[in-house]
């Protein structure tokens, strides 16, 4: 009887493994085909007309993404899993707005931070990570695992803690593993050349 459950287990996390988890290639962003973009079906997007996105972002399970104010994701961006970004909080609102204050809710006021969220090209979210409502990361940021983002970065920063601060610059990582495989040290040269171009 045992070997019977454990087989159905198996068949029914095969199963929904297929159909709920399974990440496609293929999305669109305003309008735009995105064909090497993969978002999980596990992740949930609030106001996903505000969402845009660029082409090789690939956006893993279980992630929050509430783009009320705006969210942009650069090219060949990835977010791993169980990523919260959130573009406004509540957090002093439900202290000293409505009902407290008289304030009228619709008004918003200064109780409500509301705003946009940018992520350059090719950046890494670690699992476990949130980023606060006006945060901007360069190109080429890379988030460690557990950290609470708020605020402007550079570009190539490596970021961590609660709250995240700069610990290093991903160029130094990305020297040491091109010296060990030179033949992509062209095609990186060429991404950061398009990047300097951009930026002037």
């Amino acid at each position: 009887m045992t070997g019977v459950r454990a087989w159905l287990n198996r068949c029914r996390r095969w199963l929904w493994h297929k159909l709920f988890f399974r990440i496609l290639f293929g999305e669109r962003s305003h309008g735009q085909a995105l064909p090497d973009t993969r978002i999980s079906p596990s992740t949930c997007i609030e106001h996903e007309a505000s969402l845009e996105l660029g082409d090789d972002v690939f956006i893993g399970h279980f992630n929050f993404i509430e783009a009320s104010a705006g969210v942009r994701i650069g090219r060949g961006t990835q977010l791993t899993n169980f990523i919260s970004i959130v573009t406004h909080s509540t957090h002093r609102s439900v202290r000293v707005a409505a009902q407290l204050s008289g304030q009228d809710p619709a008004e918003g006021g200064t109780a409500v931070v509301r705003a946009p969220i940018v992520l350059g090209e090719r950046c890494f979210i670690g699992p476990h990570s949130t980023l606060e409502a006006g945060t901007a990361l360069g190109h080429g940021t890379l988030v460690a695992a557990h950290s609470r983002v708020r605020g402007v970065f550079p570009d190539f920063a490596v970021l961590a803690g609660s709250p995240a601060q700069v610990v290093g610059d991903t160029r130094d990582a990305d020297a040491r593993w091109l010296a060990g495989h030179p033949s992509l040290q062209q095609a990186y040269d060429r991404w950061r050349a398009t990047l300097e171009t951009q930026g002037s």
